[in-house]
């Protein structure tokens, strides 16, 4: 979701698993991937967050797109990082607006990062098992897929709204091991949100990549305590 604040990773001591675009591919049997900044472009989220939805309020309500903004982005930030951030059914009911439909009027934005599909199709043929791991909610989830066309390309689609709990919280990353088993010391998580790799790392996932430039319309952001990577692009070739 757009918005989302940028965290400073906090470095633990700990030497990272990648060196730039190197990963040490001989240890990974896994791989998880966030989809929105990550597989995906942020851009159509930063646009629908900050400008589409305030200005759909706007004249639902006969107010200004400033004075839309002024409402809705405390909102945002209220509760970030929870369900209700992600939710889209929260969002439909808070806003009074049809949250699932407006995402469609702007649909056309929905595009994968740069050599993404390069990337995807790396991992598995290499013989690694693939996930895209997320917080969206299963209605952007369905929009995102059927306009990409990517889903096939993993071997399963997380929703952390199956769970009840967002990535940011240690105990997702516990009941996504029983829902699809894995070896935290040999899986790879890549992700835009700092704050999921702080949780993933707390949980003992080893291999930790952050994306530095989630958004392709705004510059690279710095950062601290995570091996980083403009987009997945820079962790080819997959060994």
């Amino acid at each position: 979701m757009g918005l989302e604040c940028q965290h400073a990773g906090i470095p633990d001591g700990r030497r990272p698993s990648a060196e730039g675009a190197r990963l040490a591919w001989a240890e990974i049997d896994t791989v998880f991937l966030d989809m929105d900044g990550t597989v995906l472009d942020l851009r159509f989220d930063n646009h629908f967050w900050r400008e589409h939805v305030p200005r759909r309020y706007a004249e639902a309500r006969g107010i200004t797109l400033e004075q839309a903004k002024a409402e809705v982005y405390p909102r945002f930030r209220a509760v970030e990082g929870t369900m209700e951030w992600y939710c889209v059914d929260y969002w439909t009911r808070t806003l009074g607006l049809d949250i699932a439909g407006l995402k469609e009027e702007v649909e056309h934005l929905i595009r994968l990062h740069d050599r993404a599909i390069e990337f995807l199709d790396a991992v598995r043929r290499s013989g690694r098992r693939l996930l895209l791991v997320t917080n969206a909610h299963g209605k952007s989830l369905g929009l995102k897929m059927r306009r990409t066309g990517i889903a096939g390309r993993f071997d399963a689609l997380v929703s952390s709204h199956e769970f009840g709990r967002p990535k940011e919280d240690p105990a997702f990353w516990d009941w996504l091991r029983g829902r699809e088993p894995y070896e935290p010391a040999r899986t790879l998580l890549v992700d835009d949100s700092l704050a999921v790799l702080r949780a993933a790392r707390g949980y003992g996932i080893r291999h930790l990549v952050a994306v530095r430039r989630p958004d392709s319309a705004l510059p690279a952001r710095e950062v601290e305590g995570f091996a980083a990577v403009d987009t997945l692009a820079d962790l080819l070739p997959v060994g």
